[in-house]
């Protein structure tokens, strides 16, 4: 089993220590390295088992030559170039080469092991691998590291997404479905790995089995046609119509690809890279849980590279979970406060807060549709931060965000937050690291209808776009007029404050009523809900819109500014 990784110089990583387990999660978002951690195993593996092959003896000598390994080698690190191995393209400094060095360190039959590789840059074509450097003098090397026998035991397979099926599948040589894989054209393999399944009865039977339980289908036996050296397969779905693979959904395929390579590559490191693929939220947690125990039944260990939020929670609770944001770095092992934190909150919270470096606490989804609308109107700075803050819902209650925000503080205690509420008699607290403010007004719908013409500009677009000529642009804006005067007038009648009122709760005591009415009154279905009041926005005069808001917009970017989200590498 693997326990660490240490890169330095490949790919994005200048220095990176990854820590890993089985089965071990790399989860983050795009982009944040998790497949190219993977691909650095995949470099050592290739490296190891070229060196292996050629320079087996003296491994450890200082003045020993190192290898050649062809870009052409590495199927799972495919690139045009070699120099895009190295990080921002340096291969050289002034005066030495610039060196990609891999350490992994693993556990074999219960003895620890430690094994290093340098890649030194020769052309577009090629580059040189050998043991790492364990000491230098002015630049010359004085000894490197051994190569320890139990490394030579190991199998790594790195194992992409799934890419569809071909219609037609001949049958493959084991070592062409490994370069096949690594190339990423699992849609050439899936069948050929079921029938070298099928040869085991007792590891076909569990495999339908599983597939049964995660997907309700039924496997048939893989038919091998040899006067045409062409492997067939067909399943039989609940209705008992038999149907080809390749009629099957992706999921499906992803899983079978998956679990079939488990079976047929006994004790390997897999690293899978995005297994979530294709699958539904519901299906991920099982399908984690069926690869988990898969592999330690076939005495593998599972390496997985995800986004998904289900993945991260599920594996949170019990394995290693490395985030890719800023260093990569472990977030499943710091305390009980945290896991408890995990449990409550969920762990793609803690990733975003570590990311954004700062939390927005809003009543609901509206409140943000108006904020962003707002700052657009206004060509406010925060509203870049706006687009896509880390945001979460409270309703009108401090308490709750409060609780959110130190329960994911005890994870990242440098995170800022601002919570943002309608008008709240009590008192809210002041600290530095949690701005609270609560709107002078009833409700943040109150600054977007300061008065009627917001309305009268809304009936005028609404015409335009939606009446097609059945009502005239008068008949709608009189029509507008009589329902706010309707409203206006029942409202003084029974002694509440004027639609106007920043004591009124506009949303649910004046707009809803008044869109309802209208609609009615022009005989079409409500265009515009609680949800879509963000809308009207476009229609206030900049000048219209309270002081406040701005106030609001500056507090908020205060705050934003004032975060540490984990740069990037």
């Amino acid at each position: 089993m693997l326990t660490k990784l240490i890169c330095r110089n490949f790919k994005r990583f200048g220095e990176i220590e990854v820590e890993l387990g089985n089965p071990v999660v790399f989860i983050g978002p795009n982009n944040s390295g998790k497949t190219t951690a993977l691909q650095a195993l995949a470099l050592w593996d290739v490296g190891l088992k070229r060196w292996s092959e050629n320079r087996k003896q003296n491994s450890d000598s200082a003045t020993q030559t190192g290898v050649v390994i062809n870009r052409l080698h590495l199927i799972s690190v495919p690139i045009p170039q070699a120099r895009l191995l190295w990080r921002n393209l340096r291969v050289r400094d002034s005066q030495k080469n610039i060196r990609i060095d891999i350490c992994v360190e693993g556990i074999t039959n219960g003895k620890e092991w430690k094994c290093g590789l340098e890649f030194d840059y020769a052309n577009q074509e090629s580059f040189y691998c050998r043991p790492i450097r364990t000491s230098e003098d002015n630049g010359k090397v004085i000894s490197r590291m051994s190569i320890p026998e139990e490394a030579g035991y190991l199998s790594v397979a790195y194992l992409p997404s799934m890419s569809g099926l071909v219609s037609n599948e001949i049958r493959l040589e084991q070592g062409t479905i490994g370069v096949r894989i690594g190339e990423g054209r699992t849609a050439e393999v899936l069948r050929n790995l079921c029938y070298q399944v099928s040869q085991d009865s007792d590891k076909w039977e569990k495999l339908c089995e599983q597939i049964k339980i995660l997907f309700g289908v039924q496997l048939d036996y893989p038919n091998y046609i040899a006067e045409r050296g062409e492997i067939t397969m067909t399943y039989r779905d609940e209705s008992g119509v038999t149907l080809d693979l390749s009629s099957s959904g992706r999921g499906l395929q992803q899983i079978l690809l998956l679990l079939t390579y488990i079976a047929v590559h006994p004790g390997s490191v897999l690293l899978l890279d995005e297994p979530d693929a294709h699958l539904e939220i519901l299906r991920q947690r099982q399908i984690y849980q069926t690869l988990s125990e898969l592999a330690h039944e076939y005495g593998s260990q599972i390496v997985v590279a995800s986004r998904s939020e289900i993945i991260l929670n599920e594996a949170a609770k019990r394995d290693v979970v490395i985030a890719f944001l800023g260093k990569p770095h472990r977030i499943d092992d710091r305390g009980n406060q945290l896991l408890k934190s995990l449990g409550m909150i969920g762990a793609e919270q803690y990733i975003q807060a570590e990311q954004l470096g700062w939390v927005l606490y809003l009543e609901g989804a509206t409140n943000l549709s108006i904020l962003q609308a707002l700052s657009q109107k206004l060509n406010h700075p925060v509203k870049t931060a706006l687009e896509s803050p880390f945001v979460h819902y409270v309703g009108n209650l401090p308490c709750e965000a409060r609780k959110h925000f130190y329960g994911i503080r005890e994870a990242k205690p440098d995170l800022v937050g601002f919570s943002l509420f309608d008008r709240i008699d009590g008192k809210l607290r002041v600290r530095p690291e949690l701005t609270e403010y609560s709107w002078q007004c009833r409700e943040i719908e109150n600054y977007i209808v300061p008065n009627k013409q917001v309305l009268i500009n809304w009936v005028l677009n609404i015409v335009e776009e939606q009446v097609e000529g059945n009502l005239s642009t008068d008949e709608c804006i009189s029509i507008m007029e009589d329902r706010i005067t309707e409203i206006e007038n029942a409202r003084e009648t029974l002694g509440q404050e004027s639609p106007w009122s920043a004591d009124t709760k506009v949303s649910t005591d004046f707009l809803d009523p008044l869109f309802a009415s209208f609609f009615e009154h022009i005989k079409l279905p409500n265009l515009i809900q609680k949800t879509n009041y963000h809308t009207l926005v476009k229609y206030v005069s900049n000048d219209q819109i309270d002081p406040e808001v701005t106030d609001v917009l500056d507090a908020i970017l205060e705050v934003a500014n004032r975060a540490k989200p984990l740069s990037k590498l």
